[in-house]
């Protein structure tokens, strides 16, 4: 009983530990994959970010427009038309702070996170792991390091992308509705649209996406059995992932905005 105790106890710390492990290693291939013939990894590189960034566009546009449409209305309906210059500041303060990378987040989880985690188990269950050991490939340098890059670098576009999509939707939807006039939708967009905020909602949507690369990464490397555990690892990947990013967000907040 208390070996089992012990273990639930310690469980998630060794499981960050292993997290980490894999982001430090990561960034050391990938000071390797810069010196030495980066081709092949190079490819993988783009084929994760093309999945995970440039595919997922048509999602965030939709999703976000709704969005800033939902805020907008949310707002004229308590602070009336005249309240165009709250509109901008509420924008900024729920879009570019919290929803922006935290939804962005979520929908590359559930897109491409599982997606990661499915393909790593099937891999090493399927022996493919050990064939590119064999063949003298390092296995964080290809699947991983460009898995964790390539989903950093995306989810922080992607952030980016969604922030402008919700403002800017959010606006065209209250100027023909409500025929909002734009310098006073602008008067608060610019006085709390700081470079501080932008910043920090980026640089937390690449962290979102390390994170979330590498949970994914792990949960598909470490299966063990047969088929079966594919799904499992996908699904805890995308579990694993969606409380991690929860964490991080609390924490980034308790830092940044207090």
């Amino acid at each position: 009983m208390l070996t089992a105790i012990g273990r639930k106890t310690t469980a998630p710390f060794i499981f960050m530990g292993e997290v980490a492990l894999i982001v430090f290693r990561s960034f050391l291939e990938l000071r390797g994959f810069l010196r030495s013939d980066f081709r092949p990894v190079a490819r993988v590189l783009m084929k994760q970010i093309l999945f995970t960034g440039v595919h997922a566009w048509a999602v965030i546009v939709a999703l976000f427009f709704l969005i800033g449409t939902l805020i907008i209305t949310q707002i004229i309906f308590f602070a009336g038309a005249e309240g165009a210059p709250l509109i901008g500041m509420v924008l900024v303060w729920v879009v570019v702070r919290e929803v922006g990378p935290v939804l962005t987040a979520v929908i590359v989880i559930a897109r491409s996170g599982a997606a990661v985690a499915a393909e790593l188990a099937s891999m090493k269950i399927n022996d493919e792991l050990w064939a590119l050991e064999a063949m003298g490939i390092p296995t964080t340098r290809y699947l991983v390091m460009p898995r964790v890059v390539g989903m950093a670098a995306s989810v922080a576009m992607l952030t980016l992308y969604a922030e402008l999509v919700a403002i800017n939707g959010g606006f065209f939807v209250g100027s023909i509705i409500w025929n909002i006039p734009f310098a006073e939708f602008q008067q608060g967009l610019v006085q709390f649209s700081t470079l501080r905020e932008i910043f920090v909602s980026l640089l937390k949507g690449f962290v979102f996406g390390i994170a979330i690369a590498a949970v994914c990464c792990y949960q598909g490397l470490s299966v063990e059995g047969g088929a079966t555990q594919i799904p499992v690892a996908a699904t805890k990947g995308v579990m694993r992932s969606l409380l991690l990013v929860f964490v991080i967000d609390a924490v980034a907040a308790l830092v940044t905005f207090r």
